[in-house]
């Protein structure tokens, strides 16, 4: 089956481009571009695309409004075009609350080189958008108070605070639509959580972006992980895009450190480096969390955590954007639930404050 792409730029050099690269897939076919978002509703309605590329900043009407529109009207996957700067991902993070499926960060100065090394990624973007579930936008999100300094307007849902043991340690791993699941978990954390260690497939101009607005939004703080920052309770640890993120004992507390070693998976942070040094650095002591993400990264250092005798809890194919991670994290072996997206930060909470510790499992578990 061939994927039908519709791609919306107002570059003509960037149309070219992309096309060029969705093109030099077998199982990828353009069937139009468009220069602006008036051209591209009449184009989607006569060749009906599978997915769709859209560029933020066009004339006639922006990106987002756009968006916002057509998943109201006519949801479909999309994948964002976004510049490599602040303001571009702050944008890119609105566009994914409104829908979108994932973005493309697209090079400074159209530079057919640089978007020429993105290829594969930008292909297979594509085609997990096309398998993506994508859902009508009712409403816009709204813009809600920081959780800690309005503690009059509380976030809704909020589970309860009961002891946690200091020594515990959440370490949870997303990718495709992965923005809004973490988001959905960590808003819904009381304040007095143990650390919490993450890492999210982006570049590292998104990552900042994304911890501030997060950090405005949840009871636990939330901020970019720094090398050999001391792991803090009420902390939520997001590895930047330019690093891989793990963690190591010392003297009874947790140490988070930053490597820009050789990509894992082809990716840079990878989930499989952090979940593979929890095991090693808190062993029982761990809750691991895999969200919708594509490929396979992070199912091999779920096995670890599983096989140190860590808890483990993966997204289930209903709530996924795209059933990818966590798919392979279960065919391992590496999984101890299954559990729709509302309910796993609930389950994280009861599995902490449990009194019971499990039993180190077997390597051939």
């Amino acid at each position: 089956m061939t994927i039908k792409v519709l791609i919306v730029d107002d570059s003509p050099v960037m149309r070219l481009m992309l096309r060029e690269i969705i093109d030099g897939a077998p199982d990828l076919k353009v069937v139009g571009t468009a220069g602006d978002p008036i051209e591209a509703r009449e184009l989607i309605k006569a060749l009906e695309p599978d997915v769709l590329t859209l560029d933020v900043e066009m004339p006639k009407m922006n990106g987002i409004e756009f968006l916002r529109r057509l998943m109201k009207l006519r949801p479909m996957p999309v994948v964002m075009i976004s510049t490599l700067t602040e303001k571009g991902s702050l944008t890119t993070l609105e566009a994914l609350e409104l829908g979108a499926v994932d973005f493309v960060p697209k090079p400074a100065g159209h530079s057919l080189e640089a978007l020429r090394q993105s290829a594969e990624d930008i292909r297979d973007k594509i085609r997990a958008a096309h398998g993506a579930r994508v859902k009508t936008l009712r409403a816009a999100p709204p813009a809600a108070p920081s959780a800690r300094t309005e503690p009059s307007r509380p976030a809704p849902a909020v589970l309860a605070a009961p002891h946690f043991d200091p020594s515990r340690l959440v370490a949870i791993g997303a990718s495709t639509g992965g923005t809004e699941a973490i988001k959905e978990v960590l808003t819904r954390f009381p304040a007095e959580m143990p650390g919490i260690v993450i890492v999210q497939h982006m570049p590292e101009t998104f990552t900042g972006s994304f911890a501030k607005r997060l950090d405005g939004l949840c009871r636990v703080r939330v901020k970019e992980a720094e090398h050999n920052e001391r792991i803090q309770a009420g902390t939520a640890y997001l590895a930047p895009g330019h690093s891989h993120l793990s963690v190591r004992k010392t003297g009874g507390f947790y140490v988070a450190e930053l490597s820009r070693s050789e990509p894992v998976n082809r990716h840079r942070p990878a989930v499989d480096v952090l979940f593979d040094s929890v095991a090693v650095a808190a062993g029982h002591q761990a809750v691991g969390v895999i969200l919708t993400g594509m490929g396979k990264d992070g199912a091999r250092g779920m096995l670890a955590m599983h096989r140190a005798g860590a808890w483990n809890i993966a997204q289930d194919q209903t709530s996924c954007i795209v059933y990818g991670m966590p798919r392979e994290a279960v065919a391992v072996g590496g999984v101890d639930e299954v559990l729709p997206l509302p309910e796993i930060a609930g389950r994280v909470v009861a599995r902490l404050a449990a009194a019971e510790r499990p039993a180190l499992r077997s390597s051939r578990d």
